[in-house]
């Protein structure tokens, strides 16, 4: 008989697949998609079968471990959708599955080391400091473990410690049933016993009669905790009643919903002729194409997605929803669920890996159809895809910020095209990329009014150079204007959301006498400053410390904070409003797993009188009674070094200011700035997406910038910042020669030290290269893989389609 073998995908950084010869035994399993465990060096991993009848190997080919599912995980378009991600952004293959599995479903062996020789071998340098180690934590630890320890690999040491007989390695294969949950239940195995026979054997202990009448007079097997509370049972009478034979208890698989005992909403009413056309025109999309749902905030967009996915539904077809936030989701699944019920499985980074291997395994299976989440939910296994919803998909974090640097929007095109899907993308402020591909095209599909006809709110522009400032304010830009707004709507038991896009007390904190700012001492960046508790931190690697009560520089002795944050607005608050209910959001205050929720059912409620926050307020919230919207200081980010900060101002302005007037008392926004005349506060204020978007494109036409042409983003970092320097222009002048060699239309910009020079101590150097995406393409695919990775301490990374150059 012929040996097979397979090619798996495994879940590292490598370009192509391994090889693998497959056991009879597995043949009928380890089929392509299959998860399969395969022996890697020392240990053993989860990979993805992704072809059979592969070529043999040179050299010897190891076995196949085992291949724990009936049928394979990854279906036959997901396994054609994995190839074409890495393929696109130049990714490992095996990562790519990664990303398209719940983390439950892989994993890998664990290498323990246990010392069996003499506790005291003089074997010298790093291999002694191990012995030593290993011996005062018990005599055992994991390779993983120690690595971390010592900061540097330790399995060459680990296997000199074995060839001399001080230890042995012990190898635990991977959990490959690991995210399943279990439930006991009871039930009778047989006939139930004749009423002389019970009486007898029951006349002494009252609790065994209770549960088997109560699993007699139950349908089925009934769950051991509620068997329990129904009887006021103990589990000894129970396992009493298992030993004699008379009740049976096995563990079967449950599923967890976390969102099952959230209330819905209630069905939407009837849709208007506005939706109706809306709705008619996404009909008339061909299969596989995409649409861009142009409507204002609060016109009505999810209603129309709804309606389409029951129409979907109602043909037999599957469908996604994607929402930038896992902050939107609760209130998302109340929508959905309110409309399907059931039939809808939650994917997002916010639950437990068990609940999303349970939300995975339904949607495989097919017991659920509609698939809602963030980012990663693109991948979700519907079966029979017909529609993927992108909602407000302008937003930045549809973008994933890790190997594989894929963007939703973009893999969602390529499944739709694969899977002859419709593709919606909805947002009242659409990104410049979705516009020039699809507003000539003639997809763009508008909704122009807000429902019943409501205006959208008056938006006015605070100038803070001369608007008077209320007295004790501290560094916070509080005008009279904006405190008389708030005054007046809190009287009128009005909501008031207020938007700082600064978390934290202030922004650093800086000597009087000299000027110097405190820094992180890891990264090129100052410390913000933090209340409860008092301390000064990094936003990118987490150091903390406590405020400097001196200077470190001069030491001088006093200190001021600089730029107010979310904690220092939540204290004006309590003060100039002392009645008033106060809620927070931002990411210290929701970074429990069901804050966002338990914060915006508040505000529903009416519990909460003003909510202030950083820009996850900006989206998705759907409150009639907030007729205010403050924007304290619309500055922040609309001078940064990149290319899109005059749209994402534009965009975070117009949809924060889409939060007011959604009830019958209309609305006002307050937008306070420096600079009234920037267009992209007066296209703000005017509610005017497509007059920005003209003026935009335009501004980015003679620097080349998308959507006029494509970009891929290089970074390299490592501890060494000469190292990195000398590797980034060794990269740029290899670049330089590959695209004159290819005759590519590309531009090779760099390398320059990044905006931010150093985070987590390691500095930080990047080239950018612009062309047409085709171009850019053909290049990534010819050398992304050579060059990704960790190679002579400097690690480098390829972002293709970068949403920013930071």
């Amino acid at each position: 008989m012929t040996a097979a073998f397979a090619q798996v995908a495994l879940p590292l950084p490598v370009a192509e697949p391994y090889t693998y010869l497959v056991p009879p035994a597995l043949a009928d399993r380890a089929l392509p998609g299959a998860r399969v465990v395969v022996p890697v060096r020392r240990r053993e991993l989860i990979g993805i079968v992704t072809a059979i009848d592969a070529p043999a190997p040179p050299g010897e080919s190891r076995d196949i471990l085992a291949a724990p599912d009936s049928g394979p995980a990854v279906p036959p378009e997901l396994l054609e959708l994995a190839g074409q991600v890495a393929r696109y952004y130049g990714a490992a293959p095996g990562l790519v599955l990664r990303s398209m599995l719940p983390a439950a479903l892989w994993g890998e062996s664990i290498v323990q080391m246990v010392v069996t020789g003499p506790r005291h071998m003089q074997v010298g340098g790093t291999a002694e400091r191990l012995l030593v180690w290993l011996v005062a934590r018990g005599g055992r630890a994991s390779v993983a473990i120690a690595s971390r320890h010592f900061k540097r690999p330790m399995w060459d040491v680990a296997d000199r410690l074995q060839r001399v007989g001080a230890l042995e390695l012990e190898i635990t294969s991977p959990d490959t049933t690991a995210g399943t949950a279990t439930i006991r239940v009871a039930s009778l195995p047989g006939d139930p016993l004749p009423l002389l026979e019970r009486e007898r054997i029951f006349a002494r202990s009252p609790k065994q009669d209770a549960i088997y009448r109560t699993l007699e007079a139950h349908v089925g097997p009934m769950a051991v905790r509620e068997l329990l509370d129904a009887t006021g049972s103990s589990d000894a009478p129970l396992r009493s009643l298992v030993d004699a034979g008379l009740v049976a208890v096995d563990e079967i698989p449950v599923e967890r919903d976390p969102f099952a005992s959230h209330p819905v909403s209630p069905p939407p009413g009837t849709i208007t002729r506005m939706q109706a056309d809306a709705l008619a025109a996404i009909d008339a999309i061909p299969i596989g194409e995409a649409a861009l749902l142009f409507g204002v905030t609060g016109s009505g967009k999810t209603l129309v997605y709804l309606e389409h996915i029951r129409r979907m539904l109602d043909m037999g077809r599957g469908a996604i929803i994607l929402v930038p936030e896992i902050a939107l989701t609760p209130q998302t699944v109340s929508r959905v669920r309110g409309m399907f019920g059931d039939s809808v499985a939650v994917l997002h980074s916010g639950l437990s890996d068990g609940e999303r291997a349970d939300a995975w395994r339904a949607l495989r299976r097919g017991d659920r159809r509609v698939a809602v989440g963030a980012r990663s939910a693109v991948f979700a296994p519907v079966r029979d895809l017909g529609v993927i919803v992108l909602d407000e998909e302008h937003e930045s974090t549809y973008k994933n910020g890790e190997t594989p640097r894929y963007h939703a929007r973009e893999v969602a095109a390529m499944r739709a095209r694969n899977e002859g899907a419709r593709l919606i993308l909805g947002s009242a402020t659409p990104s410049l990329e979705s516009w020039v591909r699809l507003e000539p095209a003639g997809r763009v599909i508008r909704l122009a009014e807000r429902i019943g006809s409501r205006p959208m709110p008056t938006v006015e522009l605070v100038d803070l150079r001369t608007a008077g400032q209320v007295e004790g304010a501290g560094a916070l830009p509080w005008t009279t204007a904006l405190d008389t707004a708030v005054t007046s709507a809190l009287a009128r038991e009005e909501q008031v959301l207020l938007l700082l896009n600064r978390r934290g007390w202030a922004a650093f904190q800086q000597c009087r006498a000299c000027g110097d700012v405190a820094g992180c001492p890891n990264c090129s960046i100052s410390l913000t400053m933090h209340r409860h508790p008092d301390e000064l931190r990094c936003h990118y690697c987490d150091h903390r410390e406590l405020p400097h009560a001196e200077c470190t520089l001069c030491g001088g002795g006093t200190t001021r904070a600089v730029g107010a944050g979310t904690q220092q607005l939540e204290r004006l608050m309590a003060e100039r409003f002392p009645s008033a209910r106060l809620a927070r959001m931002d990411l210290d205050t929701t970074s429990g797993k069901w804050a966002h929720h338990r914060i915006l059912d508040q505000v529903g409620r009416g519990e909460v009188d003003i909510l202030l926050g950083t820009q996850m307020i900006a989206k998705g919230i759907d409150f009639p009674n907030v007729t205010l919207v403050g924007v304290i200081d619309a500055d922040i980010a609309l001078h940064l070094p990149d290319f899109r900060a005059a749209e994402r101002t534009f965009q975070l302005i117009a949809q924060v200011s889409g939060r007011a007037g959604r009830g019958p008392r209309g609305g006002r926004v307050l937008v306070q700035t420096r600079q009234p005349n920037h267009p992209a506060l007066q296209f703000a204020a005017r509610h005017d997406a497509e007059g920005f978007l003209g003026t935009e494109l335009e501004a980015r036409r003679t620097p080349a910038y998308p959507p006029h042409t494509s970009l891929v983003h290089v970074v390299l970092s490592g501890v060494d910042p000469a190292a990195v320097h000398r590797r980034a222009a060794a990269l740029a002048d290899w670049c330089e020669r590959i695209v004159a060699r290819a005759e590519l239309p590309i531009l090779v910009l760099g390398p320059a030290p990044c905006p931010v020079e150093r985070i987590k101590d390691r500095w930080r150097f990047h080239l950018v290269l612009k062309g047409p995406s085709d171009a850019l393409g053909r290049w990534v695919r010819t050398v992304a893989s050579r060059i990704g990775g960790n190679r002579g301490g400097v690690r480098i990374s390829v972002d293709r389609d970068p949403v920013g150059l930071l």
